[in-house]
């Protein structure tokens, strides 16, 4: 059974150091939500205050109807997978994955088919009798996945449960873990610096920052238009240049490095001659061989040629550094020194407030809760 999970105003801190000063967060039924943010970010902590493992100091947390503040970790009804995957190493891994429904005193014949069936979806079957130090570091993932599923928890929290493994491993496994997810419908809290691997297996991302939620929302919609500039640096690459937007006879033009083009995506409430800071990722700046055409003039200082796309690092007429990725195309990559003329694809580029705080395009959705 999936449960959704209700959080009304969290508080945690430690002595007088504050981790989380207020945060609120649905999490709907059945779905894989990630905390995502850099290192110190509070995505662990909170997670683990989900789990019980970290005491609340304010606020409400709910399983569905259930306020759990006080419940007992192990009456809590969740499946956890650490990042050193916590599998016990004299242990089998049939005795691994059957530890937890011996833990709730179930039949042995309910044990044994529930047993050989997580360990079918995990394709793990043939490694029963093994002991995890002859299993690579994706099969004992695997084991600890089948643990933590086959107790049918109402959640199931996973901490960094990929950052051990080499990247083509973890490719692998998210895809593996997002699978498993979706057959068996549980929902899950996924915790990840990692924004490609979020990206990559998210029904919805909470992007937070210093114990603070700044976005939560698809991956679609986060990468496209992101809630402020934090969001927008911490997702993918861009480049973030200084202009300012003018409104005359109800039509926004956007000026950056002396280039003007309209932009007719503002919203109502930000419909005002101001400055802004913008972000242009490097597949929005468009790149013209011909240095004559109309648009931000810069000079090559380097190409790396990747096959399918071409990565040019540039410095604009205004002194900052940009990046820019196009496809390659058969002409000669430009050499350093070529100067150039740059577009920018107004339709996805963002454009915020002068601090960064909110972007003021329209198209922003975010279900951060108040």
């Amino acid at each position: 059974m999936s449960v959704e999970i209700v959080i009304k105003h969290a508080l945690k801190k430690y002595g007088e150091n504050v981790i989380i000063p207020d945060l609120s967060l649905d999490i709907r039924p059945g779905e894989f939500f990630t905390l995502l943010g850099p290192s110190g970010c509070g995505k662990t902590t909170l997670l683990r205050m989900i789990a019980g493992f970290n005491s609340i100091e304010g606020g409400d947390f709910y399983f569905g109807e259930k306020r759990i503040n006080d419940l007992d970790p192990a009456k809590r009804n969740i499946g956890m997978v650490f990042q050193n995957y916590a599998i016990f190493p004299h242990m089998t891994v049939r005795k691994n994955v059957e530890f937890g429904l011996k833990n709730k005193k179930l039949p042995k014949d309910q044990i044994a088919s529930r047993t050989d069936q997580f360990m079918k979806l995990m394709q793990i079957s043939e490694y029963a009798d093994r002991m995890p130090e002859r299993l690579s570091g994706g099969q004992q993932q695997r084991v600890a996945l089948a643990r933590a599923l086959c107790i049918e928890p109402d959640v199931l929290l996973m901490d960094e449960p990929l950052s051990n493994l080499d990247a083509k491993l973890r490719v692998e496994m998210r895809t593996v873990i997002k699978n498993i997810q979706h057959d068996v419908g549980i929902t899950c809290v996924y915790v990840t610096h990692d924004q490609e691997e979020a990206m990559a297996v998210s029904d919805r991302i909470a992007v937070m920052s210093g114990g603070v939620i700044q976005h939560v929302g698809t991956p679609k919609s986060i990468y496209q238009r992101p809630a402020n500039i934090f969001v927008a640096t911490f997702i993918g690459r861009t480049n973030v240049l200084k202009g300012s937007v003018t409104v005359e006879g109800g039509k926004a033009t956007l000026n950056v490095c002396g280039y003007s083009a309209p932009l007719p995506t503002v919203a109502p409430e930000y419909m005002k001659s101001q400055d802004v800071t913008i972000s242009v990722r490097p597949e929005e700046l468009l790149l013209n061989r011909n240095a004559d055409m109309p648009g931000i003039k810069a000079v090559v200082k380097d190409a790396v040629f990747l096959g399918l796309n071409t990565h040019y690092f540039v410095k604009l007429s205004t002194g900052e550094d940009a990046e820019i990725i196009q496809e390659s195309s058969i002409e000669d990559t430009l050499a350093p020194g070529a100067e150039i003329s740059l577009g920018v694809n107004t339709d996805k580029v963002n454009v915020f407030v002068a601090d960064g705080s909110a972007n003021i395009l329209t198209g922003v959705c975010n279900d951060l809760k108040a």
